[in-house]
């Protein structure tokens, strides 16, 4: 391990961050709000510990990087980005200790959007911004903006994009990992943009459609109003959304190659299809489930049970309706979507589709050989073998998702947490999800979590974003020997 190599990428991270700031300095200082001089004081501190770890450690041995350092470095960075993008929070005095700044702010750069604000409304607007921006960045992932924008993290680029990139099988679209990191921006930026156009011409300010297309494209959560999208109490928002909370869950090399004029690759993607399946089944059952119990009309139910489904199956975490007073079916479909997250390559959280589906696959196939002992069978996806390497790690990585959700459930309880509020809490964190049931509900918040709760929910919230394997690897001894 090459710390002065893996402390100099870090230092160009934080560089990165700070920069970012920039972006929310200039709404505060349109709107002449209290958040101009925190975000001008944490653009100091991160330009400064950014260029005092660059410079510091630059002259390093130009050795192509190996996979420890990619882990290490993408674990790392993604720690030193949520500490500095904590600072504006505790600057402005927005929260009142830094444990809960720094939920904030890991809650952003997870996309998790679960939040201990408890009145969103009274923040101002540029630190609710910087507060939204960190989904922005955190969604496609910081580290594979840096190999997009930054030519001097190219040598070694696979061992980062492999470590971060959400899904068991990183899809290179071109031969240069630099390449690819750019051509999935390209298309992030490209559907941002649309996304805020829309919006805005729904009646939105400029503050508020960037704010939520941050949220809805990164499948945060975030919003700006207390109530979430609710608020705005509107049919033609709810659409938009749930259309562009879909595309997010969507692997986004398949948006790639439908702009590409390709269309029926993405309807012949068996996530795709398994994806879509599971969000349409489970919108109508919820639909018919709360149809003269919660809301009169067909229509009405089929409104806010398609954006809640789409809402948690995505992982975005944004509410038009307080689902916790619906029928106890939709309920525990709310609450097993919250394992399920979205596509592979996409900017969604928990297990994901392509996992899922395999190991239905999977299971299909033991059930056969039971019945032909002497068959040989191989798992398949799109027609091809999946390797048995591959269905190792998605074993591995299911096992240690349950493993992790049950251990940190029973940590929280200990704690004197509810046994709703524990468990929901757990998998909207390690799932990336934001809401949960109980005390951590769409019309609550993790205010009340005890402190030392919300340090294993940090904890929970990068294991999630960073798939588990690269931060669970750091406290294996044998990645530390030679």
């Amino acid at each position: 391990m090459r710390w002065r190599y893996t402390l100099h990428i870090v230092g160009a991270i934080l560089l990165s961050v700070g920069v970012s700031m920039l972006f929310a300095l200039g709404f505060s200082l349109y709107y002449d709000d209290a958040g101009t001089l925190p975000l001008m004081k944490a653009i100091s501190v991160a330009a400064t510990c950014g260029a005092g770890l660059f410079y510091l450690f630059r002259d390093t041995e130009a050795a192509p990087m190996n996979h420890r350092e990619g882990m290490a470095i993408v674990a790392l960075g993604w720690l030193a980005a949520g500490f500095v993008g904590a600072l504006p929070f505790w600057f402005g005095d927005m929260l009142p200790t830094f444990t809960d700044c720094l939920f904030e702010s890991i809650s952003g750069f997870t996309t998790t959007g679960a939040s201990v604000l408890s009145n969103i409304e009274a923040v101002p607007r540029g630190l609710l911004m910087w507060r939204s921006l960190t989904h922005w960045l955190g969604g496609m992932g910081i580290i594979v903006l840096s190999l997009a924008i930054l030519p001097f993290l190219g040598v070694g680029g696979m061992q980062l994009y492999k470590a971060e990139v959400p899904g068991p099988v990183p899809d290179k679209l071109k031969p240069r990992i630099k390449d690819t990191a750019s051509l999935l921006w390209k298309v992030y930026v490209l559907f941002t943009v649309v996304e805020a156009v829309l919006l805005l011409l729904g009646g939105m300010d400029m503050f508020e459609s960037l704010c939520h297309t941050f949220g809805t494209m990164a499948t945060g959560g975030f919003s700006t109003r207390n109530t979430s999208i609710a608020a705005y109490d509107s049919v033609y928002f709810d659409v938009v959304i749930t259309v562009f909370m879909l595309l997010a869950g969507v692997n986004f090399s398949l948006h790639y190659q439908l702009l590409r004029g390709r269309p029926l690759l993405m309807w012949r993607d068996p996530e795709f299809r398994f994806f879509m399946g599971i969000f349409g089944i489970f919108t109508l059952v919820s639909t018919f489930s709360v149809w003269g119990v919660n809301y009169e009309s067909f229509w009405e139910s089929l409104r806010y049970t398609s954006f809640q489904v789409a809402s948690i199956v995505t992982t975005t975490g944004y509410a038009t309706a307080d689902y916790e007073i619906w029928t106890p079916l939709p309920q525990a479909l709310l609450f097993t979507l919250m394992f399920l997250g979205g596509c592979a390559g996409s900017t969604g959280g928990g297990i994901k589709c392509m996992r899922v589906l395999l190991l239905f696959k999977h299971a299909y196939n033991e059930l056969y050989r039971l019945i032909h002992p002497r068959a040989v069978t191989r798992v398949k996806l799109g027609g091809k073998n999946v390797p048995p390497e591959v269905m190792n790690s998605i074993t591995g990585f299911f096992l240690l998702f349950l493993g992790l959700f049950i251990l940190s459930s029973f940590y929280l309880a200990a704690m004197g947490v509810d046994i709703v509020t524990a468990f929901s809490s757990v998998v909207a964190c390690i799932g990336n999800i934001g809401p949960g049931l109980g005390g951590v509900g769409p019309t609550d918040n993790y205010a009340e979590i005890p402190q030392l709760g919300k340090w294993l929910l940090v904890f929970c919230m990068l294991l999630g974003r960073l798939e588990i394997y690269t931060v669970i690897i750091l406290f294996v001894p044998e990645f530390w020997r030679k």
